[in-house]
């Protein structure tokens, strides 16, 4: 897992300016803020134009000086891309403040029981798995990374008991334990490769935008509230999925470098429900109740996107072709030795 991607092709004219500028040519940027404010905000060009504006926050891309972070062309171009994705999801995901009850949602789990990880554990193949991990690792390979921005804007017990939740997703202090360094062994022994970043180029816009969200989130303090409802939303809803997942991967006759990540965090994150509930989230609100709206929106947006995915992926699947974008390297590969 190598720490620096490539640059991905653009995908319109918003992406090919985030490009340009990160390569040190930046455009006139008048056109490009009306290019924003009028595009599909859950588009291609568009979220493409956001992950790369935000990459360079985490591990960044080769050939592209790390002072580009803090480039005043791309975070003026930033900032418009996000006003326009921002205003679409809070219209998207729009609904009452009741956290308890938003919360309590998250439990229930859909009667008809056929979403992606489902589909796997039933009828899933080597090139689905693949797939399904191709679209992951996006946020896994840096999982835990984006709600990290948070642990400075909070106080008190919400801090800690985030924080405690951090060092789970960090390896409990060890790197071989890390749950990104876990997702990688996990790629490889699905006969993946799994630099960081590879699949950027071939993930869609569906793949791209609940991490933006994430980095959208995590980077702003007015946004904190909603951090803290994605971060609860991802432990939440985690356990069932990674038992499907576990269960998945034994039916292909996986080993244990592959099922090792998801029966981690059955455990963990059926821990984390509750601290994220209790510790984090009633101590944030105990403090900043004016906050409970955000929270809220936090989950809703968290799960419109995970939505809006798994309809794509099973879309695709149900009509016979890849969910992925043309290209991506591996995916076909014949099973790996059991």
């Amino acid at each position: 897992m190598t720490a620096v991607a490539e640059l991905p092709p653009a995908r319109g004219p918003l992406s090919g300016a985030v490009r340009d500028i990160l390569l040190g040519s930046p455009p006139d940027a008048g056109p490009l803020l009306d290019e924003a404010a009028s595009a599909d905000p859950f588009g291609e060009d568009l979220q493409l134009a956001l992950y790369l504006a935000y990459e360079p926050h985490y591990r960044g891309f080769r050939g592209v000086p790390d002072t580009r972070e803090w480039d005043l062309d791309l975070l003026r171009l930033r900032a418009a891309l996000e006003e326009a994705f921002l205003g679409a999801l809070r219209e998207a995901a729009s609904g009452a403040d009741d956290v308890s009850a938003e919360l309590d949602a998250l439990l229930v789990e859909p009667v008809e029981g056929r979403g992606v990880s489902h589909e796997l554990m039933h009828d899933g193949t080597w090139e689905r798995m693949r797939e399904y991990l191709a679209h992951r690792s996006l946020y896994q390979l840096k999982e835990a990374d984006p709600q990290a921005w948070v642990i400075p804007r909070l106080e008190g017990q919400a801090k800690a008991s985030l924080v405690a939740v951090e060092f789970d997703e960090f390896g409990a202090g060890r790197g071989t334990q890390v749950h990104a360094r876990l997702f990688a062994g996990l790629m490889q022994g699905a006969g993946l490769d799994a630099r960081y970043g590879l699949f950027l180029e071939f993930a869609p816009a569906v793949t791209l935008a609940p991490v933006n969200a994430m980095s959208l989130f995590g980077l702003h303090r007015a946004l904190r509230g909603a951090l803290v409802g994605n971060f609860a939303t991802l432990e939440i809803t985690s356990p069932p999925g990674a038992r499907r997942m576990a269960k998945a991967l034994e039916r292909l006759g996986a080993g244990e470098e592959c099922t090792r990540f998801f029966t981690e965090h059955i455990e963990a994150d059926a821990v984390h429900e509750q601290v994220m509930r209790r510790d984090v989230i009633g101590d944030l609100l105990d403090r900043e109740p004016e906050l409970a709206a955000d929270v809220a929106f936090g989950i809703r947006a968290s799960v419109l996107l995970e939505s809006r995915w798994e309809e794509h992926v099973l879309g695709a699947w149900r009509e016979g072709r890849s969910s992925l974008r043309p290209g991506a390297p591996g995916i076909s590969r014949p099973a790996p030795p059991r």
